[in-house]
């Protein structure tokens, strides 16, 4: 069964191939679907009475607050440490866990699945992608990675039983990552992908390496070792994948 949902912001495609019948499978789209509207009233910075808008705004004392907002505040405060300061939610300004949040989204989502019973679906919110078991044709899934200039053509192929995939990119919504250390655009890279056993830390390891520019491409090779792969094109066209990318051939 397939659904798509437009929530936070973007699409989310849902996939699951259980051998259940059809009423099974919507109630668990729904619980999925109801989760990731739940994140979005939360953490969206663009809605003024959100919990994270009113945290930025310091009327809401993390003491206060939800046990997500302080999990999501502590995770990215890690992930500053981890990354030297590059993934940074305060770059823009004000606090802004959005690099963080959609990855964790969709990570507790396949979570949520997996403790109902479903050990064969497949997540894609934007390019942000959790899947686990089998496509239905019984094979691994399939997850193309989009060439950076053109848009009809794929960079890499992918194929998956159990993981995550996110890519982090100029080529669709233009300079958004920021550089922390300079103030300015990122620059260097044009494509960052990563993949990995856990979409949240995938979705900020891609982000961090893009703002980092070139000197992404070596803190990425470095995450090999913790099972965080990678796939890289730079600004200039040149194309870099860690040896144990899961590519197809």
């Amino acid at each position: 069964m397939r659904h798509v949902e437009h929530v936070m912001g973007t699409t989310v495609s849902i996939e699951l191939t259980e051998d259940r019948p059809d009423a099974g499978l919507r109630e668990l789209i729904a619980d999925v679907c109801a989760w990731l509207h739940e994140v979005d009233a939360r953490f969206s910075t663009y809605k003024p009475d959100s919990e994270v808008s009113r945290f930025g705004r310091g009327e809401l004392r993390l003491e206060d607050g939800s046990a997500d907002l302080r999990h999501v505040v502590e995770a990215c405060a890690d992930l500053w440490r981890d990354t030297d300061g590059y993934f940074d939610a305060h770059a823009a300004g004000s606090f802004d866990p959005s690099g963080y949040v959609k990855g964790w989204s969709v990570e507790m989502a396949s979570a949520r699945l997996l403790a109902a019973g479903s050990h064969d679906h497949y997540i894609n919110a934007g390019g942000d992608i959790r899947m686990r078991g089998h496509h239905p044709d019984g094979g691994p899934w399939r997850v193309g990675i989009r060439h950076p200039w053109e848009a009809d053509k794929l960079s890499w192929v992918l194929t998956l039983n159990d993981g995550a995939v996110a890519t982090s990119g100029t080529y669709e919504r233009g300079d958004h990552v920021i550089n922390p250390r300079t103030g300015r655009p990122a620059k260097g890279l044009r494509s960052v992908t990563v993949v990995g056993p856990d979409l949240s830390l995938a979705d900020a390891y891609a982000t961090a390496a893009l703002a980092m520019g070139e000197a992404g491409i070596v803190w990425l090779a470095k995450r090999a070792a913790d099972g965080y792969d990678s796939a890289v094109v730079t600004d200039d066209g040149r194309a870099f994948s860690s040896a144990n990318l899961p590519a197809a051939v």
